[in-house]
């Protein structure tokens, strides 16, 4: 062979390469990593049907679910690009933006965009029966666990304690613990109570629940109108959970499915679409997401929607 003709064969060659990578570009778009929470709570499977989803509904992605400590440390990564989804509540949220130190936000969090208002959380607080703990007063004196630190539950637990006329000093113990650690050690007699803001039915507590008798504390209305929004008085139904014989009042915060302004319109309308075209999908992994509604998905964000989320929702006919 000679050297002119092994010229034009490795130029085809090389020419070829160049034509395939630039049919099949790897776009740091693709990589959508889906930051959750704990992997007792409902973030993390909802955020495992969120990378099926999206597996199946935008090509080329490569979805992946990362278990974290939720709120305040999604908003956080989301932040410094280390996500392209997040899970978060209401309030947290609201901090990340207005950059509150004392909530884990050293500065206003300007890279947050909204994808969607999804469901409510429901402040859940805990005790064993054999605590005597019936009412918000009796925790005093007690070992609790309020979430891990500066965690979305935790900033909850601030919130309706310290509206409640509570501190952690009043407390005999106090616990920094993800749900699942926390249930763990209401099993084991080393705590009385744990307060746990997530969607109904949660799998932690449904363990606790399974595992030793339990009673679940009211928040009374008067103490939501004191801590005011973004919190709103709902009910944990009867028989959500074994031995809850009655209806309870307690306090509620949206969750919101939150996205960075650097991802491309294109992508986050992706996002946003697949999760409302496969809600069922969503259900099945949690029943919270039958909380998931297109017509709540625009209200009260804290921060503006994606224009790729804002293109859907205008598809939508939703304002």
């Amino acid at each position: 062979m000679t050297t002119s003709i092994r010229r034009m064969i490795l130029g085809a060659a090389g020419a070829a390469l160049a034509v395939a990578t630039l049919a099949a570009p790897v776009r740091a778009a693709d990589f959508i990593n889906v930051l959750t929470g704990g992997t007792s709570g409902v973030y993390y499977p909802l955020g495992v049907a969120l990378t099926k989803i999206y597996a199946e509904a935008i090509p080329d992605s490569r979805p992946t679910a990362q278990a974290t400590k939720a709120s305040v440390e999604n908003l956080n990564l989301l932040q410094a690009g280390k996500g392209e989804v997040a899970f978060t509540l209401g309030d947290s949220y609201a901090l990340a933006v207005a950059g509150d130190a004392e909530a884990g936000f050293k500065a206003p969090l300007d890279k947050l965009r909204t994808i969607a208002a999804i469901y409510p959380n429901f402040i859940q607080i805990v005790a064993s029966k054999e605590s005597g703990i019936k009412t918000l007063a009796d925790l005093k004196g007690k070992r609790i666990s309020v979430g891990a630190p500066k965690s979305g539950t935790e900033l909850n637990a601030r919130a309706i304690l310290g509206a409640a006329g509570l501190t952690y000093d009043d407390f005999a113990k106090v616990e920094y613990l993800p749900f699942a650690e926390s249930v763990e050690l209401m099993k084991n007699r080393q705590l009385d109570a744990t307060l746990q803001s997530a969607g109904l039915g949660v799998a932690s507590i449904r363990d606790l629940a399974s595992a030793v008798p339990i009673t679940v504390v009211e928040v009374p209305g008067a103490i939501i109108e004191k801590v005011g929004a973004p919190y709103v008085a709902v009910t944990i139904p009867a028989g959500t959970y074994t031995g809850q014989e009655a209806d309870v009042a307690t306090a509620g915060v949206v969750n919101f499915l939150v996205t960075r302004s650097d991802l491309s319109d294109d992508l986050v309308y992706g996002m946003t679409k697949g999760m409302f075209d496969h809600l069922p999908d969503m259900v099945a992994a949690h029943a919270a997401a039958k909380a998931i509604s297109l017509d709540d998905a625009t209200k009260a964000s804290p921060a503006p929607l994606h224009p790729g989320a804002a293109r859907f929702y205008k598809e939508k006919g939703v304002k």
